[in-house]
């Protein structure tokens, strides 16, 4: 059975990561958290104390950050050389700042190829805002996945709320909503559903019920392929 390579986009909160890894899971392919990359880059920049204009300086820093990430037990381990930076850089500043480090096309240069290299030998899921549409545009199974921004919302704060983060979901409602503005107006590969992408709003689903579909669609493509 041919090993399919699978881009999972969506705008911020909408269960992209977890559903990719756990589908990734099932089918015993590598996943690659393309939004981690992103952060990652966000989180040196915030440590170097980088002013976010600064377009050329945070382009090369991108080009040449030793990132690495990490399968490991059922979680994608995000290094900067030696520095464990996975739980770095899921905090509510990074958040705030990632779109913004994302919209540089150096920056989005820089990690699309390092994507792509990984990638490359199939049987991978990976999960971001424009894999579909422009990291890889002939990727195998193609899924938008989105939700309702009062659910996305909720969900970002019963996550944050676990890690001992304490935001309104007022506040997050608004974040949430400016992310998704900046990401679908963003003139370097916007946030948009690629033509050939099955839409699944997972507002009323669960997370199994989204892998559970996505999974029967893999299935369905490895049969005749």
């Amino acid at each position: 059975m041919k090993k399919l390579i699978i881009a999972i986009d969506g705008p911020a909160g909408a269960g992209k990561s977890t559903v990719a890894r756990l589908v990734a899971e099932q089918l015993g392919y590598i996943y690659l958290d393309t939004g981690a990359m992103y952060r990652a880059v966000t989180w040196e920049v915030m440590r170097q104390c980088i002013d976010i204009g600064d377009a050329a300086t945070i382009t090369s820093l991108a080009l040449n950050l030793p990132l690495k990430l990490h399968y490991q037990y059922g979680k994608t381990l995000v290094k900067i050389a030696d520095a464990d930076i996975t739980e770095s850089i899921r905090t509510p500043e990074v958040s705030r700042l990632v779109s913004e480090v994302a919209k540089i096309a150096g920056v989005r240069e820089a990690m699309v190829n390092l994507q792509r290299q990984m990638a490359s030998v199939g049987g991978a899921v990976l999960d971001g805002r424009d894999i579909g549409t422009h990291v890889l545009p002939n990727a195998d199974i193609k899924i938008f996945l989105t939700a309702s921004i009062e659910e996305r919302a909720k969900r970002r704060w019963l996550e944050l709320s676990a890690k001992g983060y304490e935001m309104s979901l007022a506040e997050l409602q608004e974040e949430i909503g400016c992310r998704d503005k900046m990401d679908c107006e963003r003139e370097i590969a916007p946030l948009i559903q690629a033509e050939d992408a099955t839409f699944v709003d997972t507002t009323g689903l669960s997370i199994a019920e989204a892998v559970e579909l996505i999974i029967k669609l893999c299935e369905v493509k490895a049969n005749v392929v």
